[in-house]
């Protein structure tokens, strides 16, 4: 089966402090709601300490047009895959010419040519590659980009599959947009850029960990297209998501995550390490009263919202990440994630410690 070779992750150098954004956000918003201060609660509910931030925090206090922030988006988004796509090769212990395989995923900015064939371009990457550009899936996107970049490399025992997602959620936000979603957002979301490697069965695995793939499943829940997404605008990307989230969830994944399970004649009981994409605090809360799974059972995604923020696709990747290099307990892991659609992607993996 398919196993993960490498995975790293991007520290930003502008990682700002939730008080910060904040007291900006409060200055910002204020001459638009007279009631401020009863809002401004929800920066300290999401419980979030740190943002994971690509520029300084005083690039978002002045207005910018759609296309300077997305000219942003784009050299931002090679210069830190790049670095984390090396990592990855290093960590790896392979050649970039063995890389057979690269899928891009990202939701937060354009580019044709897309990002994947400016990385070949910069890298000097085997020019055979083949490439895959997956948009639009939102926080979904790092699940299933995950999962085609195991499907791949389980089609193909040779494959040395690159996966690369980018989510620079800070660089969407519309100065002049005074919505209560668009609030919300500034209160969540930040930026991230992650890298994985996956191999296929000719491979060896030369980690000290064994992560491999066993099975995925997607699945969109009809009548909610309304529930997350984006609004394009002449002036960028206005942000919209729903307070039905954690409803839909608590009345959803139970179910959803027992049924994909069962196909392997496994319980929510038998999962050792759960993988999620934490959304927010009270998305975290749903999971944990819908699941009843034991224990702390999502310490390391709570850990990663807390330290980064929401990083849309991003975020579940360093939530691997963290299992990955600090440590996971042998069996089943589940990786999960819920996105715009409103839909929802697993991966079940088999982790054993060598």
């Amino acid at each position: 089966m398919p196993s993960l070779a490498a995975i790293s992750k991007i520290e930003f150098p502008y990682k700002v402090d939730q008080q910060k954004v904040k007291k900006g956000s409060r200055a910002l918003f204020a001459p638009s709601y007279p009631q401020i201060e009863r809002m401004m609660s929800v920066f300290d509910n999401t419980e979030i300490k740190t943002r994971n931030m690509c520029k300084p925090h005083d690039y978002y206090t002045s207005l910018h047009s759609f296309k300077d922030q997305n000219d942003e988006y784009i050299r931002i988004s090679l210069e830190y895959s790049i670095r984390a796509i090396e990592e990855c090769i290093v960590s790896a212990q392979i050649n970039k010419d063995e890389i057979t395989d690269l899928i891009f995923v990202s939701t937060t900015g354009l580019s044709t040519p897309s990002l994947d064939a400016l990385i070949i371009n910069k890298m000097r990457l085997n020019q055979n590659i083949n490439r895959m550009a997956i948009f639009g899936l939102g926080c979904a996107g790092g699940v299933s980009g995950f999962s085609k970049a195991n499907i791949l490399a389980k089609a193909n025992p040779d494959a040395v599959v690159l996966l690369v997602a980018v989510e620079l959620c800070s660089l969407t936000f519309m100065r002049n947009d005074f919505s209560k979603s668009n609030f919300i957002g500034s209160s969540l979301f930040s930026d991230g850029v992650a890298a994985c490697i996956i191999t296929g069965d000719k491979h060896s695995n030369k980690t000290k960990n064994e992560v491999t793939f066993l099975d995925t499943q997607s699945k969109l829940y009809y009548d909610s297209l309304d529930v997350m997404g984006w609004e394009f605008q002449d002036t960028g990307f206005k942000v919209l998501f729903s307070s039905d989230i954690p409803s839909i969830i608590a009345q959803n994944i139970n179910n959803d995550v027992s049924s994909f399970l069962e196909k392997h004649h496994l319980k929510i009981s038998d999962i050792r390490n759960f993988i999620f994409h934490p959304g927010g605090k009270k998305v975290l809360t749903a999971y944990e009263k819908a699941l009843l799974a034991e224990g702390d059972f999502l310490k390391n995604t709570r850990e990663v919202m807390n330290d980064n923020g929401n990083m849309s696709s991003t975020t579940v990747l360093y939530v691997l990440e963290k299992f990955f290099t600090e440590g996971f307990e042998n069996g089943y892991g589940l990786m999960l994630s819920m996105g715009p659609g409103f839909s929802c992607e697993m991966v079940l993996l088999q982790m054993q410690n060598k």
